[in-house]
């Protein structure tokens, strides 16, 4: 496991964390004042490695070597982010020895985002080590800041991943759909309706920018259910509708490259009550489809960078 502690003075600021993956939501905007949970399970941290926040100029506005270096291939509008990389993120409950920064609160209304720096002390000695995120419509969050922290190895390496048979069995999982909650103003309060899950949204994004590079711009069908509510219209919309058409198929432990259809009886459809349900159509999450697709090396030809540039557009229609 480990500890993160001040490059100042050594003091430790966090719990003992175990890695795991980076969330595809961890840098998502997430509707308007929309009240969002905490990004990282407690006891773990996640890396950032990919470039986020200031712009950078793309290759054709005269910066290739630049750009290439960050791993991004392509862009629509010159300009391409690019700033801090191997930052560290954990829940909030697990900072340890901090303090909040007075001066540093920046925030769009409802809490911190962190746009003045670091806005967390060591505790210990004033330096400057992290950002807590808390305003609406992002993920709660606390961001190491990466040159004023290091890492120290403790204790053992952390629990085993879950065999997927034992995962499966225990329903591990994020529903397609949730109620979501927001802030009406002062006369509403609080609301809640029920929407498309933002993780899923994220998660479609970065798997829709994939797909779209492996169909070479031929029309791709998925399966039917809940697969062709998530990426069907989009993948529709985007690809051309010439030529043979490709077939996805979901693919995974347990699951055959090419699962045969099957037909569920009636009695298996029904709910008792049914589940709620949104009442929009999916869209995938525009800006983890950017942020994906501008780091795949296909992201250059001509017809994607078409897509990146109609992007504001599709995002406008409801597409996106």
């Amino acid at each position: 496991m480990i500890v993160f502690v001040c490059a100042g003075c050594g003091a430790e600021v966090t719990a003992p964390l175990y890695q795991v993956a980076l969330p595809a939501h961890a840098h998502q905007k997430y509707g308007n004042g929309v009240q969002l949970p905490v990004l990282m399970e407690p006891g773990t941290f996640a890396v950032e490695s990919e470039t986020w926040g200031s712009l950078w100029p793309s290759r054709d506005a005269g910066a290739p070597d630049a750009a290439a270096a960050l791993g991004i291939h392509a862009s629509a509008d010159g300009m391409l982010s690019g700033d801090v990389t191997d930052s560290f993120v954990i829940a909030p409950g697990d900072t340890r020895g901090t303090v909040l920064i007075p001066e540093k609160t920046s925030g769009y209304c409802c809490g911190l985002d962190g746009t003045d720096g670091p806005n967390m002390a060591c505790e210990a000695c004033g330096l400057p080590v992290a950002s807590r995120i808390d305003d609406c419509s992002l993920w709660q969050a606390v961001w190491l800041a990466p040159n004023a922290v290091h890492r120290h190895a403790v204790g053992d390496a952390g629990p085993a991943p879950l065999p997927w048979a034992d995962l499966t069995a225990a329903a591990a999982g994020t529903p397609p759909y949730e109620p979501i909650t927001s802030w009406g103003g002062r006369q509403l309060g609080l609301y809640h309706w029920w929407s498309w899950s933002p993780q899923w949204e994220a998660v479609a994004g970065r798997a829709l920018a994939h797909l779209l590079a492996a169909s070479g711009g031929r029309p791709v069908s998925v399966p039917h259910g809940l697969t062709a509510d998530v990426f069907q219209r989009t993948l529709d919309a985007l690809l051309s509708a010439d030529g043979p058409t490709l077939h996805a198929a979901l693919a995974g432990p347990n699951l055959p490259a090419y699962p045969p259809p099957q037909v569920l009886p009636v009695e298996l459809l029904q709910d008792d009550p049914p589940s709620p349900r949104p009442d929009h159509l999916f869209r995938v999450d525009a800006g983890v489809f950017r942020h994906t697709l501008l780091r795949l090396p296909i992201a250059c030809d001509p017809w994607l960078r078409k897509v990146l540039e109609n992007l504001p557009a599709y995002v406008r229609s409801g597409l996106f």
